[in-house]
Order: C-alpha cells, then structure tokens, then sequence
C-alpha cells in the first residue's frame, strides 16, 4: 500500500513511453495472474520518473492523486472490452496483444469511460445525501459537476478527479461501507435519512501533509471521536487498541473509551484494516502532544 499510491516500478524497456505520461494521468490494470480481479482499480497522475538507485534498469513512476475506484470496473463490459484497442481483436488474441505492454497509451475517451465507470457509485444522484454532495453541502462548482450530463462528464474528467469534495465523497463511501457505518471506537451504528452514516471518514495520515485517499488510510468515527483523533488527543497502538491522553480530554468524554483495551471495531476484510504505518505516523504526533 505504501508503494502503488505512491510509485509505479517499471524495468527499462517502459522507459519511453513512461516518460511521455509525466503530467497525465493512468489507470491502474489487475490482470488475472497472481490473483488479481482482472479489473481496473484506480487512477493517479504521474508527477516525475525516477531511476531506481537500487536495481539498475529500472525506475519508478512518481504518482499524485491516487484515487481507488468505488468498485473495480471488468476489462470486459457487455462482452466488448473497454479499450478500443482490444475490442476489435479475436478475443484469444488479447492475451498475445498485450504481451509487453503492461504500461501503454489509451485514447482519452477510453480513460474517461473507464473512470466514470469506477466513480459511478460516488457520483450518482441518488447517494448524494448520503455522501454530502447534495446541495446543502457543495458549493456551484462542485455542484455543476454533478449535474451535467454523463457524456459531459466524460469530457471534464480530470475536474471530477481533482475535485476534492468528490474525492471526499468517495473517501466516506468506501470507509464507512468497509466498517459497516459503525463508529470504530465507539461502536455507534447510526444511518440516517437517505443513507447518510452518523459515522465520519477520517483520514489517519491527513491528506494535507501527504496522505492518501485510501480505505487503509481511514477510520470511521462519531464526529466527537474524529474531532479527538484529528487533534491526537487519542490514537492507536499497533493491535489496534485505543490510546487515550487522559489529560488532555475532557473528562465527561471519557465514558467513550470505557472499553480502552478492547481492539476497535474493525472492517471484515483485514485488507481494509488501517495501514501499521499509517497508524505510527498518527501515534507519533500523539505521543509528542
């Protein structure tokens, strides 16, 4: 997790081509081998290429604005791929065709189908109250955006990826879903009209000082406990069991960590948990308060 939000390693042969995405954006493709969803899974913008000091021949895609899809978008929609270059070849060709072209250039559009489809549960009009982009929470901007038209959208897809109350919205989806719109200090479940969760999607490392928007980079928390967290008034250890600075909390809160040494309410899916480093970042700022 630490790496693919951050860089993209690649060996020589990627070199030119990678060199002509520096300021542009990608998708990132799981094929099918070692397990992977045969998807596409998220997007980013490539900042720079590096040479890795390490292993000669090989460098490294700086990336920015990494960005996981809300579900994992199939290569194949109604049996035609989603790239134009694959969808007009013999199906048990496909896996030829791409032999050595693990980083490669894809038409615009192709892109903008394939992240609109990723973002399609985050930007669709009935999750709006849900996700904060009703018209109570978003200012013109942000709102034009989510009413245009799907193919307009298409056309201003890298606004939609920039935008940051979007890409909040789509931060809260995915952690609140992953801890079942439960508070994981607390272990409040509250879901009101339209879906909204009472539950927050904090962020452990603040996407300020260079966090990611990732779910292992969230925890979801009651506005009174994210307040708290942000302020590393209360964090985590290791096994995921609260830390409190009892000196600094006020004292009528303190009935919410009555189960201090309980482990918090955790996501299902361990893959979902928050990132150890992630956790230690925070635990520093605490213990140094």
């Amino acid at each position: 997790m630490d790496e693919i939000a951050f860089r993209y390693h690649f060996p020589r042969q990627y070199r030119a081509v990678a060199e002509t995405l520096v300021g542009g954006w990608i998708i990132y493709r799981e094929p099918q081998r070692n397990g992977g969803r045969r998807a596409y899974v998220a997007t980013a913008q490539v900042v720079a290429i590096e040479d890795d000091p390490i292993k000669p021949g090989h460098a490294f895609a700086v990336m920015a604005e990494y960005q996981e899809f809300d579900e994992p978008v199939p290569f194949v929609r109604d049996g035609r791929y989603w790239e134009t270059s694959l969808s007009s070849l013999n199906p048990t060709r496909v896996g030829a065709f791409l032999q050595g072209k693990s980083i490669r250039v894809i038409p615009d559009t192709d892109f903008a189908e394939i992240v609109r489809a990723g973002l399609s549960e985050t930007l669709a009009a009935e999750n709006a109250v849900r996700l904060e982009l009703d018209p109570k929470h978003v200012d013109g901007p942000t709102q034009e955006l989510l009413d245009i038209t799907l193919v307009e959208q298409k056309r201003r897809i890298e606004q939609i990826l920039l935008n940051r109350k979007i890409r909040e919205a789509s931060f809260r989806r995915k952690v609140c879903d992953a801890y079942d719109n439960r508070c994981a200090i607390t272990g409040l479940r509250i879901v009101n009209g339209g879906g909204k969760s009472e539950a927050q999607a904090a962020h452990i490392w603040p996407v300020a000082d260079g966090g990611p928007d990732v779910v292992q980079n969230g925890i979801a928390l009651s506005a009174t406990v994210h307040w708290l967290f942000d302020r590393h008034l209360i964090s985590l250890t290791d096994d995921y069991r609260i830390l409190v600075s009892h000196n600094k909390v006020p004292s009528e809160l303190r009935t919410l960590f009555t189960k201090q040494m309980d482990r918090i309410h955790l996501p299902e899916d361990a893959r979902l948990w928050p990132h150890q480093p992630y956790v230690a970042r925070h635990r520093e700022r605490f213990s140094s308060m």
